[in-house]
């Protein structure tokens, strides 16, 4: 049986309506990619329900329930009130149901074992949970480059490799790559502005722009990656390495849980 990766979706209005969903490459990269059953995760849903709030009893049923967290990217952001930050004017695109369930979502994955993998979006929704802070737009700091994607491009060119990262020696990416450096794509406006405490860096860019890191200490397998990994994983060696080894943790982590599970049903 395949462990199940919960999938945290977007949540926005469409045709009057509001809609919970993920674009279908992360899905896919989590169903081939970490050959894992992908169930999504709904945002809060309080245009139904006013009350419900993402209360400590609601995290812990979700992750009762899958092996592993993944947490897709957005064309969203991460509310900057959550950082300590006031909103752009006009403000930037924002989905607060989704940082609603997110936030606490990862500080309590991190706290049990699950294992956690957040790319663009989900990067920086990792750095924030854990007390660190974004530039809410990276391309107008001093001595850092446009890390957005050319829009005038077609999807291909959009998602082609844009620029090189160095990989920290020792660092769980430069174990799967088997080098000190790879090409990667970029398609984001934000970035780390102050790294959160208790974390390791896993790549940088020319610029010094903290594009990977990982929680040193926590338990299990856990990855924060600014670019886009799952966008044609299987063509790249690094993509399809970083998935493959997301899979084999959250298969253990499915049979401890599914252990357990039998070890309550006996007793």
């Amino acid at each position: 049986m395949r462990p199940v990766i919960g999938v945290i979706s977007d949540v926005k209005a469409l045709g009057g309506h509001v809609l919970h969903g993920v674009t279908e490459k992360y899905i896919y990269a989590v169903a081939r990619g970490a050959q894992a059953m992908p169930v999504l995760i709904p945002g809060t849903i309080s245009a139904v329900d006013g009350d419900m709030a993402p209360e400590r009893i609601v995290v812990d049923e979700i992750l009762d329930s899958v092996d592993a967290l993944f947490l897709p990217g957005s064309p969203s952001n991460v509310g900057p009130q959550h950082y300590g930050d006031l909103p752009h004017d006009p403000p930037l695109p924002a989905d607060p149901h989704r940082d609603d369930i997110s936030l606490p979502l990862i500080r309590a994955a991190l706290e049990r074992g699950v294992p956690l993998f957040g790319v663009c979006r989900g990067f920086q929704e990792m750095n924030v949970a854990l007390g660190g802070t974004l530039f809410q737009k990276l391309y107008e700091q001093p001595g850092r480059f446009d890390h957005r994607e050319d829009s005038g491009l077609d999807i291909d060119g959009q998602y082609a490799p844009a620029h090189e990262v160095t990989l920290e020696a020792g660092g769980l990416l430069a174990s799967l790559a088997g080098a000190t450096s790879w090409q990667v794509n970029s398609l984001h406006g934000q970035g780390v502005a102050r790294l959160a405490p208790g974390v390791s860096v896993e790549a940088r860019a020319p610029d010094g722009t903290i594009e990977a890191f990982r929680v040193t200490d926590a338990p299990g397998f856990n990855m924060a990656i600014q670019w886009h990994p799952e966008w044609r994983f299987w063509q790249d060696k690094l993509s399809s390495g970083i998935f493959t080894a997301f899979g084999a943790a959250a298969r253990l982590a499915a049979e401890r849980r599914r252990g357990g599970a039998k070890l309550k049903a006996t007793g």
